[in-house]
């Protein structure tokens, strides 16, 4: 199968932007990826991948990218461009968790976690992955340590393989409204010695294993908007003292989040931006 490369260059605000809006699409590209230049990292490009020629306008115009943005357009050879054009990248380290891919042994003295390029988001490479797991890391340097975990939208399962391989002997849950998305975690947690992890499907908290519970810790690695509406359930679900760490929103969005989580009486902590995007840990004290 012959894949398109669609690219827009320029400066990165509204690329950043238009990497979550396109990344948050149900039938959107195959992969999004996002670069910045070099010699100035306020420009950069943002490169999107297709499975048949797409409308280079109608992309922009969803994207929300102006005409100043100039689009590449292209086809690539048959090769998975999804995996090759991450197998060059290095380890994600954050803090004593590492995320690789097959192509790179497992760094020493790290609680190495295999990720590989898949349909899933969540393989580490991008900021809010990062920053979760950056802020996961903190906690636990703090003493904290959850009996109960739930990954919510958990993507390639990143995050709830990181908090099983850290936490033996807690309960995790995970869950990702894509059934896709599911099948890929659980199949990484196995490769991870964690398939003892409960993946499943289920829209935000629309859940039979989700009603009336409680957790210690919560991820929430998905956007802003659904950050906002899911505010109040996530709430429910934090008992005193537990923590939840909320991701997938740009740095200009934090304020908008913070507010929804404060209106219901929860502390915010902010974690340093990454990328230009905003990790926040939010507490019930």
């Amino acid at each position: 199968m012959t894949l398109w490369k669609l690219v827009f260059s320029g400066p990165m605000g509204p690329l950043y932007a238009a990497s979550e809006t396109m990344m948050a699409l149900e039938n959107g590209p195959l992969s999004v990826s996002l670069f910045e230049r070099e010699e100035d990292e306020t420009e950069g490009w943002i490169e999107l991948l297709y499975a048949a020629e797409p409308d280079a306008e109608a992309v922009r115009e969803t994207a929300g990218l102006s005409n100043d943005y100039p689009a590449i357009c292209e086809p690539l050879p048959e090769e998975d461009w999804v995996k090759l054009s991450q197998s060059g990248l290095p380890p994600v380290i954050a803090g004593r968790f590492a995320l690789h891919g097959s192509h790179d042994a497992a760094p020493e003295g790290k609680i190495a976690i295999l990720i590989e390029a898949g349909p899933a988001f969540g393989t580490g490479h991008h900021g809010t992955t990062r920053g979760c797991l950056i802020a996961f890391d903190a906690l636990l340097d703090g003493g904290f340590e959850p009996d109960s975990v739930l990954d919510v939208g958990t993507g390639t399962g990143a995050l709830a393989i990181a908090a099983r391989l850290a936490l033996p002997h807690a309960e995790i849950l995970a869950s990702d409204i894509d059934p896709d998305a599911v099948e890929e975690s659980a199949r990484n947690a196995e490769k991870n010695g964690a398939a003892d992890i409960d993946f499943f499907a289920a829209d935000g908290f629309d859940h039979v294993k989700l009603v009336a519970k409680t957790f210690d810790l919560v991820f929430a690695n998905i956007l802003a908007r659904p950050l906002i509406d899911l505010a109040p359930a996530i709430g429910r679900a934090l008992h005193d003292g537990s923590v939840a760490i909320l991701s997938g929103l740009l740095e200009s969005q934090a304020d908008e989040v913070s507010a929804a989580y404060l209106a219901l009486g929860l502390h915010i902590e902010r974690q340093d931006p990454l990328e230009g995007w905003s990790t926040l840990v939010v507490r019930r004290i």
